[in-house]
């Protein structure tokens, strides 16, 4: 998803280089762009072997292709080795989920303060831009809440941050994305920020229902994600909390994995000797999440709904967007979900190219001015709609 926006823009972002350890994984990418007629402009597109956990040779990679933007949208376990890549060759770094241990799941919040905020400093000093959670969310919905605060609030009292799915794979049981990565986020705590202070609920313990644009009514459960961990200390706002839908379907068979232990990150061994982490094993038989583009249909709507005061009223608005899994693959080969976070980075490193969000430090989304990101993101694929007491509407208008 990543690779063909950035080809659609390569006009501003250059020559595009894709790193993996699985060559031929690239090289399907560099066809899927091609045959799509994807570059907007007669252009190098090249894929490269690379184990992005090798600080070094991902260095030497970064100064062969003499990159100036590093886009990383690898496993969650890689960040902090391709930060380290990034802020020691200088180049700018992006990525769209927060850093994880594979040992480790929901550590103490703030999760950003037990990786990437300790290099807060360092990029400082050395004038390197690093932009944390770039996706969708986190990334569009930070940006969301920071359009709120700056022109559509004079105090906020709440941020709900609604994650909505209401398409179909066909599939009997699938993630959207990464398994690893999706069953992680839990099996923990869901960590929360109430009453301006850090709450711990069991998933699926606590539940919404709210009627939403295009897709309807919705069940939504209370679930730890990474954009709270920000929000919550870079804007003056007592409640911040993320929200997911799931099917019963789904709440059925992660409920019975997790009981029986196959979510467990943790190494067992076999009767027969081997070692083998159970999480991993689940991840091995279940479906690839990018082999469920061809047949996904329906929609996404994603958003946050903020309540608060402006000019002594009290106010709540719900600022969203809706992608259509079809439309994202007539595009980009991708399913709604990659499409959503593959683009937000994109325009993201536009914006960077461009320098209205070179910061030349470390930074959250929603420390860099909103209006150009979702100005951007409205050409792009991701166009942002605002509902209150006005009507249902463009953002802009």
């Amino acid at each position: 998803m990543v690779a063909h926006k950035c080809a659609q823009h390569n006009d501003e972002l250059g020559r595009i280089a894709i790193a993996s350890r699985s060559i031929s994984k690239c090289q399907a990418i560099i066809d899927s762009v091609q045959a799509k007629g994807g570059l907007k402009q007669p252009g190098e597109i090249k894929a490269y072997v690379l184990d992005a956990l090798d600080v070094e040779a991902t260095k030497a990679m970064i100064r062969e292709t003499e990159s100036q933007i590093v886009i990383n949208v690898g496993s969650a376990f890689l960040n902090m080795a391709v930060l380290r890549a990034c802020i020691d060759t200088g180049a700018a770094y992006l990525d769209t989920a927060i850093h994880e241990e594979p040992n480790k799941i929901c550590e103490t919040p703030p999760w950003y303060g037990n990786y990437e905020w300790k290099h807060l400093a360092e990029c400082q000093e050395k004038g390197v831009t690093a932009i944390l959670g770039a996706g969708f969310d986190p990334g569009v919905v930070n940006a969301y809440a920071a359009l709120a605060q700056q022109e559509y609030f004079d105090k906020i009292e709440s941020i709900d941050i609604l994650d909505v799915n209401a398409g179909s794979h066909g599939k009997y049981f699938a993630t959207n994305f990464d398994p690893e990565i999706n069953f992680r986020e839990f099996t923990g705590q869901v960590y929360s920020w109430q009453n301006s202070q850090w709450t711990t609920n069991r998933m699926f313990e606590v539940k919404r229902t709210d009627n939403l644009p295009v897709v309807g009514e919705q069940s939504l459960y209370l679930t730890g994600h990474d954009e709270v961990h920000s929000l919550s200390k870079h804007l003056d706002v007592p409640n911040v909390r993320f929200w997911m839908s799931f099917g019963d379907h789904y709440i059925n068979v992660f409920t019975v994995l997790n009981k029986l232990g196959l979510l467990s990150e943790q190494p067992v061994r076999t009767a027969e000797g081997q070692e083998i982490v159970p999480l991993k094993v689940v991840k091995a038989v279940l479906p690839d999440p990018a082999s469920l583009a061809p047949g996904y249909t329906g929609k996404t709507c994603i958003g946050d709904l903020i309540k608060g005061t402006k000019d002594g009223q009290p106010r709540e608005l719900f600022i969203y967007n809706v992608a259509d899994h079809e439309e994202a693959y007539a595009e980009t080969d991708s399913q709604g979900i990659s499409y959503t976070a593959g683009v937000p980075p994109v325009a993201a490193a536009l914006l960077v190219a461009r320098g209205e969000w070179d910061a030349q430090r470390m930074v959250n989304v929603e420390e860099l001015p909103a209006q150009p990101f979702l100005k951007l993101l409205d050409v792009m694929g991701l166009p942002t709609r605002i509902k209150d007491e006005h009507g249902d509407r463009a953002w802009n208008q």
